[in-house]
């Protein structure tokens, strides 16, 4: 079953009106690389608390979409706004700081080995953006890093170890702690759980869910994987060639995808039993309507 959060994640809304302020809005957000249109007038809305799915195959725009959120790309038109969050000078409008930026969203990526420094230690690296961020005392970052190795499910000795001598969910916890350690409203994860066996993926995806229920942070989960999304998400975009095709309440949609896209999704899920006869013609129908 899926973890409860604070908010609006437990529960669909009832209407526009029962929706609280956002901690995250993204405006008509497009983007083109050359002649390809990576996302074209995106927009939405993510609560406090709330988790929402950004779905698709490779090249629908998900991960662009991701990293216009926490700004390793600019967007072509429209804009990415954080609602609870002033802008330096307390301009109404005014474009957040970089340091805003960081303290509202954070980003866990797909490869946790990447996430890190090969020659630092794990500790220290959590401990770098406090050091960066905040104004804690060398002591109060010691506490708070052991604090955060803790809540991941992580020791101390695993604190003072190099990236190399952990295993994959290992670091992904740590790129989890050191995400959390400034106390984002947000958490980006971008296939955050695709390289990791199965049994580790679970433990992940129960620890997301323990820590969105705990703190009230809003996720925004960037998959391939249906199984995934329909544990961790509260509402699902469905992105085909930049755009949202399909969107609603995760088990609703999943329930009664409104677009072939979506139904086509789904379909290509292997199960115990599938016909694999069926599922070869499905990834066709696919990989054709995709180029279509």
């Amino acid at each position: 079953m899926k973890g409860t959060a604070p908010g609006p994640a437990s529960g669909p809304a009832s209407g526009p009106a029962s929706r609280p302020e956002p901690v995250l809005r993204a405006v008509g957000l497009s983007k083109t690389f050359g002649q390809t249109t990576a996302v074209a007038d995106l927009g939405f809305d993510l609560a406090r608390g709330e988790s929402l799915g950004i779905v698709g195959e490779s090249g629908s725009g998900k991960s662009t979409t991701a990293r216009m959120l926490v700004g390793l790309e600019r967007p072509d038109t429209g804009a990415v706004e954080f609602p609870g969050v002033v802008p330096e000078g307390g301009r109404p409008g005014g474009r957040l700081t970089g340091r805003q930026r960081a303290r509202a969203i954070q980003m866990i990526f797909q490869d946790p080995y990447q996430s890190f420094d090969p020659r630092v230690r794990i500790g220290d690296a959590i401990a770098e953006p406090l050091r960066l961020h905040t104004t804690m005392s060398r002591r109060a970052r010691l506490a708070k890093v052991a604090a955060l190795l803790d809540q991941v499910g992580l020791t101390g000795r695993q604190g003072r170890a190099l990236p190399r001598e952990l295993s994959g969910g290992q670091r992904q916890r740590a790129a989890i702690a050191r995400a959390l350690g400034i106390e984002p409203s947000i958490l980006v994860l971008d296939e955050a759980v695709a390289a990791l066996d199965v049994s580790i993926q679970a433990q992940v995806i129960a620890l997301l869910n323990e820590i969105r229920t705990e703190t009230g942070v809003a996720f925004v989960f960037v998959s391939h994987d249906l199984g995934v999304v329909r544990y961790l998400t509260d509402r699902v975009l469905v992105m085909r060639a930049g755009r949202v095709v399909d969107s609603g309440e995760t088990e609703a949609l999943l329930a009664r995808p409104r677009h072939p896209y979506t139904r086509l999704l789904l379909d290509s899920v292997p199960v115990p039993g599938w016909d694999l006869d069926r599922l070869a013609r499905d990834r066709r129908d696919l990989a054709a309507l995709a180029e279509s």
